[in-house]
């Protein structure tokens, strides 16, 4: 596998439509960063966010997983409590392509103050909005800001297509959009 560098990027985008709204330059006045990167590109959150709260006394279970474990907040920050994590997702929509596999890194600035950013890989052929997974190791709240970086995807290519892609399994975050909550 190779990471693939930012021409590839911009003519999949262009030709291939494999991120939607696309920022061909990387823009960085006066935000968190985001757009085209030299070896990947910088999403963006939306402005929709789940907030996990204990104040239901919820318990968060994958495979019976409850509303009452969130609070739902939009707008153009969320403040994320101490020691808690919070649900958002993409502003850009991704169409991977079968050869590639895509993995995602949080961006420094936010790294730097305590905030992690989770996504598990994009697997080839799968489309959407990615859900983005936020946690505050912090004592303190922590600001999100809407609309601004808030992790870097890198797009590994393989040597071929690979046998059976997302779309084949019919894999059940298929061309979700907004914050898509576990599913079995």
């Amino acid at each position: 596998m190779s990471v693939m560098p930012d021409h590839w990027i911009r003519r999949m985008a262009e030709e291939a439509r494999m991120i939607e709204p696309f920022v061909e330059t990387q823009r960085r006045e006066g935000v968190i960063s985001y757009g085209l990167s030299s070896y990947g590109y910088d999403a963006r959150i939306a402005d929709e966010f789940k907030i996990f709260t204990n104040v239901d006394s919820a318990v968060v279970d994958p495979k019976a997983f409850s509303p009452q474990s969130f609070v739902d907040r939009q707008g153009p920050v969320c403040i994320i409590p101490p020691n808690s994590f919070a649900l958002g997702h993409t502003v850009e929509y991704f169409r991977i392509p079968r050869d590639i596999l895509v993995i995602c890194l949080g961006k420094s600035t936010y790294a730097r103050c305590g905030i992690i950013v989770n996504v598990t890989p994009l697997e080839p052929e799968w489309e959407g909005q990615v859900t983005i997974e936020i946690s505050n190791t912090t004592p303190l709240p922590a600001k999100i800001h809407a609309g601004e970086g808030i992790c870097q995807f890198l797009f590994l290519r393989g040597e071929s297509a690979c046998e059976t892609s997302y779309a084949d399994k019919a894999g059940k975050y298929m061309g979700q959009r907004g914050v898509a909550l576990p599913r079995l």
